[in-house]
């Protein structure tokens, strides 16, 4: 961004939460895991575990259900950005960007790491 401020470009950044789209597809994603898993080593495997695998895809399950659905959210942003005469630097896109990720930048890597 301040490299492109030379050149006048102005270069807002849109930093979204979790949103439901093609990327964040159970379906896609167990399945770009489970082929990569199928691929592995034994050995590497092995070190992993099996319950590992399984842990993960409980995890993106669960990452699925907090999901939002409304990615109308993201494109207001990137229309205020395209279309201001003072676009922010910054667009924050869904709550968990606004209330989690946000705050949690601010704070030190150890503390969020155990958040």
């Amino acid at each position: 961004r301040l490299e492109m401020r030379d050149f006048g470009v102005k270069v807002s950044m849109i930093e979204p939460g979790y949103f439901k789209t093609l990327i964040t597809s159970v379906e896609n994603m167990e399945k770009n895991i489970l082929s990569i898993w199928e691929k592995l080593p034994a050995e590497t495997k092995a070190s992993y575990g099996q319950n590992y695998l399984n842990e993960l895809l409980v995890a993106l399950r669960k990452m699925q259900k907090r999901c939002n659905p409304n990615l109308r959210l993201v494109t207001d942003c990137m229309e205020h950005a395209l279309t201001s005469r003072h676009p922010r630097t910054r667009y924050s896109a869904g709550w968990d960007a606004k209330l989690l990720y946000i705050p949690l930048s601010y704070l030190p890597s150890a503390l969020t790491d155990l958040v």
